[in-house]
C-alpha cells in the first residue's frame, strides 16, 4: 500500500509539472488512472525480471515492454543512450580527478623526475 502510495504521489507531482508546462489540467480520476496503470505496468517489469531469473529491471525490459509502442521505444532508447554517454563521460571524469589530486605524476613528469634525479646523482 505504501508503494501503490508513492506512485500515486509521484504521478500527481509529474502531472503537476506537465500541467504547468502545456498549460492543461489534470482531474482527480484521470490522475488515480495513470497511477492505477503505472502500478500494474511496474508489477509487468518485475513479473519479466523474475521470468529471466534476475531481481534487477534493466533498460532493456523496459524497451521489451514498450516496443508496440514505436514512439515510445525511440524515446525510451534515446535516453537510454544519452544517460549511457553522459554515465562514462562522468566515470571519466572521476578517472582523471584521483591521479592528480593524489599528487601522481603523468608520465612525462615521472620521465623528467627520473632525468633529474640521474643527473643529480651524477653530479
Amino acid at each position: 500500500q505504501r508503494l501503490k502510495a508513492a506512485v500515486h504521489y509521484t504521478v500527481g507531482c509529474l502531472c503537476q509539472e506537465v500541467a504547468e508546462d502545456k498549460d492543461v489540467e489534470f482531474s482527480k480520476q484521470s490522475i488515480a488512472a495513470i497511477s492505477e496503470i503505472t502500478f500494474r505496468q511496474c508489477g509487468c517489469f518485475l513479473i519479466l525480471c523474475r521470468h529471466a531469473k534476475r531481481t534487477t529491471v534493466n533498460t532493456e525490459d523496459v524497451k521489451l515492454l514498450a516496443r508496440r509502442s514505436n514512439s515510445l521505444l525511440k524515446y525510451i532508447t534515446q535516453k537510454s543512450e544519452e544517460l549511457a554517454s553522459s554515465n562514462m563521460e562522468q566515470k571519466e571524469k572521476k578517472r582523471k580527478k584521483p591521479s592528480a589530486a593524489k599528487g601522481e605524476r603523468t608520465p612525462g613528469e615521472q620521465e623528467a623526475a627520473v632525468t633529474e634525479n640521474e643527473d643529480s646523482n651524477m653530479a
